[in-house]
């Protein structure tokens, strides 16, 4: 096949083909990359208006074959919406949510989900696999629902009830275990090694990240082809924030955002699983596993994160930062916000919020800034 694309190792020098089914690194383990031989033109902006408002409006920034048609349910385009409330609260000038509990499985993994399986299916993959914190399983079990394949999940028993229920509906194969998500990944590769199942776990099969990536080109759409002053993100595996992070220097290396186009990247954790603050505080290259993570916001329970240099290295480069909050003030904030914006916060849009009323309290964001932070998943769906 014509790709017009190649793998680039995140760490080490390696570089690999597209053919087939790729997972990470074979020399270092770390994840690829997807690096395109195309650069879209900024005369193509004109025509996005006209076309369908799905993530794949974007089609010349994915992983996309001349006249194929992508695994989707309409997934992407999600509205950005103003929080006057928290603008007020706050004292901060322009608060907007970019609210992802609208995609179509109710959640940002949507995006994932939906450019995984177009490149797996079309390299033949039948059978798939996937540790999740609730959100990725229901993602998954819908899209390989959608390309008639089978689909293998495993959830820690504390998952909330109602995202274990999605997953059956979809009709997947649901293991649950005790245990965190980090468990639940080793039994789910153990697993795909024995059955020859894809594993599409976090930052496991290089498109993930792209299908991510369709944040940041929304958001740029969306603010009129420029950039917010900071950009709040509740980091689990933290794949959406590795995505905006490539999305922008993509986007100004094409022309598409001026040169000077520039907006800090937060990661939003809770003080009960918070791998990538102690790390980034600490100025370490990587983080450590968090010992006996324990958080109401389950998808934020990702003791082990295997894109953590990444995310670090994406903090740093865009003068952001990081920042954990209590269980208790998340929660308030997500209902806070749900009660005075119409918006169904998950817990994790919560932490999102309380970190942004932190940040402002340190003055490390300014009252005069324009902030996105994110509501990553129906509220729901937790209930």
């Amino acid at each position: 096949m014509n790709f017009d694309w190649e793998l680039a190792c995140s760490v080490c020098p390696r570089t690999g083909s597209p053919e087939g089914l790729p997972t990470v690194c074979p020399d270092c383990g770390q994840p690829w990359l997807v690096r395109y031989h195309r650069t879209p033109a900024p005369t193509l902006r004109a025509s996005l208006a006209a076309r369908p408002a799905t993530m794949w409006r974007y089609r010349e920034w994915l992983p996309l074959l001349d006249g194929e048609e992508p695994v989707t349910l309409g997934e992407g385009m999600t509205p950005l919406v103003r929080a006057p409330s928290v603008e007020r609260a706050l004292g901060v000038d322009r608060v907007w949510i970019k609210d992802e509990a609208q995609n179509p499985t109710g959640s940002f993994k949507a995006r994932g989900m939906s450019a995984a399986m177009t490149r797996a299916v079309l390299a033949g993959a039948r059978r798939y696999t996937v540790p999740t914190a609730g959100n990725a399983g229901v993602a998954l079990s819908a899209y390989g629902a959608r390309a008639g394949a089978d689909v293998r999940v495993y959830a820690p028993r504390d998952t909330p009830p109602r995202l274990l229920e999605q997953v059956r509906v979809h009709g997947a194969d649901l293991h649950v275990l005790d245990g965190h998500i980090g468990d639940c990944g080793r039994v789910s590769r153990e697993w795909a090694a024995e059955s020859g199942a894809f594993d599409v776990s976090t930052l496991r099969e290089p498109y993930r990240i792209e299908g991510k990536k369709t944040l940041g080109l929304e958001i740029a759409e969306q603010m009129d082809w420029h950039l917010p002053d900071a950009i709040l993100y509740p980091t689990g595996g933290g794949t959406g924030l590795i995505g905006m992070w490539k999305a922008f220097d993509e986007l100004r290396a094409a022309g598409w955002l001026p040169a000077n186009a520039r907006t800090r990247l937060f990661s939003v954790q809770a003080t009960g699983c918070a791998p990538i603050i102690r790390a980034f505080e600490a100025s370490a290259e990587a983080p450590t596993p968090w010992e006996h993570p324990v958080t109401v916001a389950s998808g934020l329970r990702v003791p082990g994160p295997l894109g953590g240099r990444l995310i670090l290295r994406g903090l740093r480069a865009t003068e952001g930062g990081a920042v954990a909050v209590p269980d208790e003030v998340l929660t308030e904030w997500e209902h806070k916000v749900a009660r005075a914006e119409g918006i169904d916060m998950c817990p994790e849009g919560g932490a999102a919020v309380a970190a942004l009323a932190e940040l402002v309290r340190r003055g490390t964001i300014r009252r005069d800034a324009t902030v996105v932070v994110f509501n990553t998943g129906a509220g729901w769906l937790y209930r």
